[in-house]
């Protein structure tokens, strides 16, 4: 666990312990006392239940609050118990090698004087938040809806850094579709397509939710406040949603391209296989003709017959060749 706790100057006190741990119980105690101007910041990182339990003990946090926070399968929404706010995101980074999209998640409880973070998986925007906060100051006269506004904006700039990344690799992914090579591209664009859908579950949902943090539970005087950055994260976020869709949409064409692309492709070999089928038809023909061993057939005692049906052949066989290579079927 750590624990940063705020004083009205904006200097910070950075705790690191694990519970149940004396200097935990310690931080934790401070936190009952802290006055006006003052909050903590609370960080777990894929805490037991038991944590939670007896961090939720000291905290006043409801039941169904601790519940959200242990189990990490929560669609990203905004919920209220009591005097606390709690909001579910969804981490996201694009892992390069593999041309995935990994998710996490983060539940985030605002309280009065306090906000408590609950991370899972592997990426850790606090960190990056906490950064932020240190070079702007002036941003914690917001207490813990500074820490919030943060965390939200860390996760958004993620989001979109993410979609930049997707659509370097679907453009990758048009140039190999409308390449000269016979590659079948299938597999990969379904593959690249499931990982925007995981895209779009973490960006989609959120958007009420930040949207609904502009008429946020906070006083007139907060909301008049903090609504301008409020407002730029939901902006930042609507632009990555549209940019989410518009990535899904072209996966589409992209797809469509594809299967039109290999259409053609068994048509070009269904010509090729007709024209040679066509060419090889004409000395079979003839052979079966002259092979039929009757008696009285033209030129049959002729010295030049053989000759003759040969010549026929290789003619007309290469006739029809020329003709097939003028029309594109060979």
């Amino acid at each position: 666990m750590e624990c940063v706790i705020y004083d009205q100057a904006g200097r910070s006190e950075l705790v690191e312990c694990e519970l149940p741990d004396e200097a935990c119980r310690l931080a934790l105690k401070r936190l009952r006392g802290l006055r006006d101007g003052e909050f903590a910041w609370v960080r777990l990182a894929d805490p037991s239940e038991d944590e939670l339990v007896q961090l939720a003990e000291e905290l006043g946090l409801h039941p169904l609050a601790v519940e959200d926070a242990v189990h990490a399968r929560q669609r990203p929404k905004r919920e209220r118990f009591g005097d606390v706010l709690a909001v579910a995101l969804k981490t996201l980074w694009y892992v390069e090698d593999e041309a995935a999209v990994e998710t996490g998640e983060m539940m985030l409880f605002v309280g009065t004087h306090y906000v408590l973070t609950v991370r899972h998986g592997v990426v850790d925007p606090c960190a990056e938040a906490a950064r932020r906060l240190d070079a702007a100051p002036d941003m914690l006269r917001f207490g813990p809806w500074a820490v919030l506004h943060a965390v939200l904006d860390v996760a958004v700039d993620a989001y979109s850094d993410a979609a930049g990344r997707v659509r370097a690799a679907l453009n990758r992914l048009e140039d190999q579709v409308f390449s000269t090579s016979r590659v079948d591209h299938t597999q990969a664009i379904y593959s690249l397509k499931r990982e925007v859908r995981e895209f779009r579950d973490a960006v989609q949902p959120l958007v009420p939710v930040v949207q609904g943090l502009l008429g946020g539970p906070g006083g007139e005087e907060h909301q008049a406040h903090s609504a301008p950055y409020v407002r730029d994260v939901a902006d930042h976020l609507h632009r990555t949603d549209i940019e989410v869709r518009t990535l899904d949409e072209l996966l589409n064409s992209v797809l469509d391209a594809q299967q039109a692309r290999v259409g053609t492709w068994q048509n070009d070999d269904m010509r090729r296989i007709s024209a040679w089928a066509a060419i090889f038809a004409i000395p079979t023909m003839v052979a079966g003709v002259y092979g039929m061993n009757f008696e009285h057939m033209p030129e049959l005692g002729w010295t030049y017959g053989y000759p003759l049906a040969v010549g026929l052949m290789a003619a007309a066989s290469g006739g029809l060749y020329r003709a097939f290579r003028r029309n594109g079927w060979l």
